[in-house]
């Protein structure tokens, strides 16, 4: 039987312009993405948001939106990674390189799709247009998308999905 691993992703946001951290190491390394992690056993998901999005870029979001939930199966791997997807406008702090992550701001026109997770380009509209979704990918390898759907959701929905 598969076993669930919770994660989040948080995208710092002003105006056309969004936040990116490029992963210097462990899974993933090489790609832009946003901000987050596994949530840690007796954390909320929006806990474990904040404090993954401290850690990596040393912002700390005074409001955070749930924007979307993106679940990925690997081919040969018996983990489902739920990633519960946020976005901010409303942060403070100083913008800081860590050990895992180099940030750096893009025009949202100029997102880097092609040094990025390949299922981006699926859903990133969405949460660009600030319209909640839901996603479903199966990949084979890292660089291979077998299976996929998307769906847009209406908040109230969005905030009825699993894990409660």
């Amino acid at each position: 039987m598969a076993s669930k691993k919770l994660l989040t992703l948080v995208f710092v946001r002003e105006h056309d312009k969004i936040l990116l951290g490029l992963k210097k190491r462990g899974f993933g390394a090489g790609k832009w993405n946003g901000f987050g992690g596994k949530v840690e056993p007796g954390e909320s998901i929006a806990e474990g948001a904040l404090r993954e999005l401290k850690e990596e870029c040393g912002l700390t979001a005074l409001e955070l939106r749930k924007i979307g939930l993106v679940e990925f199966e690997f081919e040969n791997d018996p983990n489902l990674l739920q990633v519960h997807v946020f976005d901010t406008y409303n942060y403070q702090g100083q913008i800081t390189e860590s050990e895992e992550m180099q940030p750096q701001w893009y025009d949202v026109k100029d997102i880097p799709y092609e040094k990025m997770w390949l299922d981006d380009t699926y859903w990133y509209p969405y949460m660009l247009r600030s319209e909640p979704f839901k996603g479903y990918f199966l990949y084979r390898g890292m660089d291979h998308i077998v299976h996929h759907k998307i769906e847009k959701l209406d908040f109230e929905q969005l905030d009825d999905l699993p894990p409660k």
